[in-house]
């Protein structure tokens, strides 16, 4: 070919490249005004939010989408994994991030959250005849746990921060796998995670195990970087959600139950 037909060859090849774009790890939506705000996730915490196929779906980016709606903002939802999101969030180069993110004092220091928007608790998945039945009972076992998690954290007080029968894994999803090769005796993760775990692998004999004494609640939040403006739009928009049965409905449709949106709304952020 003449150099000219090349040239406008490779012209249309990157214009077609452009219109279609990707969707594998990254979800849009409209909102008023130029501004689009970019929020991350780890979509590993079904039903929260994990992916399918190219998709992020889940309770959290459902909820996201109508906040997101009743504050009238625009917003990209992007898969970065969940170190990236924690570090990308710290440093501002992302708005927010959603990921079944439990508020502490400890991650106070470092972001701020939006409003309480989910209760949770975490929960120790065995498998069928083990003699385990509370947190206690994992102090001399081997344990799986997400890094930087609160399961983490719990269980770095139970059985020692250095405790090297604490084993520390980027995801859920391999804490589990641990547990099922039998590396481990327990992994311990959020409620909802644990509990959509054993509902999808049933042949495999997993039981989740509730210890509220050990495990108290804890509340989800939105991360934001420290002195977000963001914060101020997203707290009316998600009382508002809460409020006015959306929240309610998104609940309904992955979890088959009601919210307690009393204890939501009081909980202290």
């Amino acid at each position: 070919m003449k150099k000219g037909m090349i040239f406008f060859f490779c012209l249309m090849i990157a214009a077609a490249l452009t219109a279609c774009g990707t969707k594998s790890d990254k979800e849009t939506s409209a909102g008023a005004g130029d501004h689009v705000y970019k929020i991350a996730t780890d979509a590993t915490y079904a039903p929260m939010e994990s992916m399918d196929k190219s998709k992020i779906v889940g309770f959290d980016v459902d909820f996201l989408a109508a906040v997101m709606k009743e504050a009238n903002l625009k917003y990209t939802l992007s898969n970065i994994g969940w170190d990236g999101m924690l570090q990308s969030v710290k440093a501002g180069s992302y708005d927010a991030g959603i990921s079944s993110v439990s508020i502490t004092d400890e991650r106070k220091q470092t972001y701020d959250f939006s409003m309480p928007y989910f209760e949770s608790t975490n929960m120790i998945l065995v498998t069928d005849g083990s003699p385990i039945q509370n947190a206690l009972d994992l102090k001399d076992k081997k344990v799986a746990v997400q890094g930087q998690t609160t399961a983490d954290t719990l269980m770095s007080d139970i059985m020692g921060a250095t405790n090297t029968n604490l084993k520390k894994f980027e995801s859920n999803v391999l804490a589990f796998m641990e547990l099922e090769n039998h590396g481990v005796d327990a992994a311990v993760a959020d409620i909802a995670i644990v509990r959509e775990y054993v509902k999808n692998n049933p042949k495999k004999k997993f039981i989740g195990i509730l210890d509220k004494e050990n495990f108290p609640s804890e509340y989800y939040g939105i991360l934001l970087p420290k002195n977000s403006e963001l914060k101020a739009k997203l707290d009316p928009a998600i009382k508002n959600v809460i409020s006015n049965g959306k929240y309610a409905e998104i609940y309904k449709k992955w979890f088959g139950e009601e919210p307690n949106t009393d204890t939501l709304l009081s909980a202290k952020p």
